[in-house]
């Protein structure tokens, strides 16, 4: 097992898949407030989590599908944070490419850190676990914009973002999504 191979090989896909998406929509989602971002990943997260409660799966649509979609809004969610939201779609697939690629190492360089002092404990997590932590960071999100995204102790959306998307991807690694 290697970490740092196996998350390279998830975010890969996921960047596949949004340049793809790019292709066919460009950066439509420019438009998006911190809300409905929240309620983007809200909506994969919670369609995985009823999944998983109930073994059925009437979409079709995989369960691993959904993970990458959550990385990728995650780092949509980190872009609309620092960039701001728009009325229009101001901004070219390439510049949202190389945001994309900045906020994905940000993200990889954090969780190197983070799995150093945790030493890898998401290795022995069950993968509904890293569900309901993402959740749990959706909602801590959608609190945080309930308050005018104003924290007294918290580290904020950005890191909830972050996390979301780590999450995802030890998800991923975790039921062997690393090759496909």
């Amino acid at each position: 097992m290697n970490t740092n191979a196996e998350y390279d090989q998830v975010i890969a896909k996921a960047r596949h898949i949004f340049v793809l998406k790019m292709k066919d929509y460009g950066p439509s989602w420019r438009i998006m407030r911190p809300q409905t971002v929240n309620d983007q990943l809200y909506i994969k997260a919670k369609r995985v989590r009823e999944i998983e409660i109930t073994g059925e799966n009437l979409v079709g649509e995989s369960v691993e599908g959904e993970m990458y979609a959550i990385v990728n809004y995650a780092i949509i969610g980190i872009i609309q944070l620092r960039q701001g939201f728009s009325d229009d779609v101001d901004m070219n697939a390439e510049e949202a490419t190389r945001l994309y690629d900045s906020y994905a190492q940000e993200a990889k360089e954090l969780m190197q850190r983070k799995n150093h002092d945790y030493g890898e404990a998401w290795r022995e997590m069950y993968p509904a676990s890293l569900t309901d932590i993402i959740l749990t960071k959706i909602n801590r999100n959608k609190s945080i914009a309930a308050h005018n995204n104003v924290t007294l102790i918290s580290e904020g959306c950005e890191g909830n973002y972050f996390d979301m998307l780590n999450y995802a991807v030890f998800y991923l690694i975790k039921t062997g999504d690393t090759k496909k």
